[in-house]
């Protein structure tokens, strides 16, 4: 789909499709209300018929509206005007993709990102816009023996701004939503990929592909490979499956200097979780294709902040293979010695996220990074404190975790910081190695986290529990591509104060208060 901004008055587009807002009190957009003028009044009277009362989410598709240019109008309800915020503008946009899917439009041109969120400005809307708008039309449809062809989406979509000066706005916030967009489809690509096609031979020859593609580094490190580098944690897990580990290494260098400190992503990378001897049920054990959603995630971060060219030192790191049972396999009380040379009482198979992890952030050192940031599908207990909304964060450094969070608010792919204090290390405790993998029922998503802390002390460092985050079950199933929105806008962040620039939270729009004449003309 090709995506446009333009600037423009809606009544002389000769689309398709135009898309404008009405809120709850059936208060016209400005968009929609130059429309209700051209054609005598027409939307103000369907909405007095009661067809549409503007909640948020309604959508009413209308045909042939008097003496405009467009085949439709699409209404959308925006809700309360002056409860309208990012989430009902997010809301919004989703409603309106939904809804264009049913029809035959094949050119859309959007005014709901003309539309006044508070604290944000054209830049942040359109590329909002874009995202929310690509995420809705997400299909995953590459196994099938024929797509669903009920389903359409336009061919060409364009973005309206308010004014011609917005226009170099609206294209920054394009660019940069395309990107994430992207980074997102690649991590529900992978995601939704089935265990006997997303191997760890797969995943490492589509990170090649990915360096090869922005003029990245890749560098896959086989069997031998990992055992000469003494990562003894992440075979114990390897052993049981007849496909070999890979250790995936991707490097970009877009900062001034080849030697400034990088940020490094840790994604674990189980392509398939059995549970190992500690065999899970066989209800729902086909959603174990998604346990490697953290590197799915990292991998989809790389691609946008490279193709959006930010100003960092990045390194991917991905420890990948199977957790499957078998006469080699792993086993409950059996003892392993990590890469830093701390050993590990095994009680559990099912815990093998952090096995493979360890090892991840032990090698990490060797970047002496800016900051390391984890990312695993790691603990069902996450989604027993945090359901599916939020994604469990833990840290080292205060300040890293409130950065974290505030990028997860400015974009709406939300964390939530976890403690993470010293009494939760006494959970680990073994009588016979340095540390058990297991820390009980209670807190357990904490004291996983503890016993990564325990390898990721020579830096800053982050971990970000998945499990409830990386993707739906049921009748939507599937991967949803988070938190690859959160951590980009991270990333931008640090790019900004690389650059100098000071990253401003909940900056207004200036205020304007338009006429009909005030809107530039097509």
């Amino acid at each position: 789909m090709e995506f446009n901004i333009k600037s423009g008055s809606p009544e002389k587009q000769r689309v398709a499709c135009v898309v404008v807002g009405v809120y709850e009190s059936r208060k016209l957009t400005l968009a929609a209300d130059l429309l209700d003028r051209i054609s005598n009044g027409f939307i103000g009277d369907v909405l007095r018929r009661g067809d549409m009362e503007g909640k948020l989410g309604s959508t009413l598709l209308l045909h042939s509206v008097p003496h405009t240019l467009c085949d439709r109008v699409l209404l959308v309800g925006l809700g309360k005007e002056r409860d309208f915020r990012a989430k009902e503008y997010r809301e919004a946009i989703r409603a309106s993709a939904r809804a264009l899917t049913q029809t035959s439009s094949s050119e859309v041109v959007s005014y709901l990102s003309e539309l006044s969120v508070k604290k944000h400005e054209v830049e942040w809307m359109v590329e909002q816009a874009c995202v929310v708008t690509l995420d809705t039309l997400y299909r995953c449809d590459t196994y099938k023996s024929k797509p669903d062809e009920s389903i359409r989406e336009p061919r060409k979509f364009t973005l309206a701004v308010p004014r011609r000066s917005d226009l170099a706005d609206g294209e920054r916030g394009l660019a940069r939503g395309q990107a994430i967009a992207a980074g997102m489809k690649l991590t529900k690509d992978l995601g939704n990929a089935p265990g006997n096609i997303c191997t760890p031979d797969y995943l490492a020859e589509q990170a090649r592909k990915v360096a090869e593609a922005f003029g990245a580094e890749a560098e896959i490190l086989d069997k031998a490979a990992i055992e000469e580098a003494g990562m003894g944690s992440f075979l114990a897990v390897a052993k049981g499956s007849d496909l070999e580990p890979r250790f995936i290494v991707l490097r970009y260098h877009g900062a001034k200097e080849k030697t400034d400190q990088p940020f490094v992503l840790v994604g674990k990378g189980i392509t398939f979780d059995s549970g190992g001897i500690s065999l899970k049920p066989g209800e729902a054990m086909d959603e174990m294709k998604y346990d490697m959603g953290g590197a799915a995630a990292v991998l989809g971060v790389f691609r946008a902040t490279v193709e959006m060219k930010l100003p960092l030192n990045i390194v991917v790191l991905i420890p990948t293979c199977e957790n499957m049972p078998s006469g080699r396999a792993l086993k409950p009380g059996d003892i392993v010695t990590s890469m830093s040379g701390q050993t590990i009482e095994v009680l559990n198979t099912d815990a093998e996220g952090r096995l493979i992890l360890c090892d991840a952030l032990t090698y990490a050192e060797r970047f002496e990074p800016a900051a390391v940031i984890d990312v695993a599908t790691l603990t069902g207990a996450c989604i027993i404190a945090l359901g599916h909304v939020a994604t469990g964060l833990y840290s080292s450094q205060d300040s890293l975790a409130r950065e974290l969070v505030a990028a997860g608010e400015e974009v709406g792919d939300r964390a939530w910081h976890m403690p993470l204090w010293e009494e939760y290390q006494d959970l680990l405790k073994s009588p016979f190695a340095d540390m058990s993998n297991l820390g009980g029922r209670a807190g357990g998503s904490i004291s996983a986290a503890c016993f990564l802390s325990r390898f990721a002390k020579a830096y800053d460092w982050a971990h970000l529990d998945i499990a409830g985050t990386a993707w739906k079950s049921g009748k939507d199933k599937g991967s949803t591509g988070r938190p690859v929105p959160l951590l980009v806008q991270y990333l931008q962040d640090r790019a900004d104060i690389a650059l100098g620039n000071v990253v401003r939270r909940g900056r207004p729009r200036r205020e304007v208060t338009e006429t009909p004449e005030q809107h530039d003309a097509d």
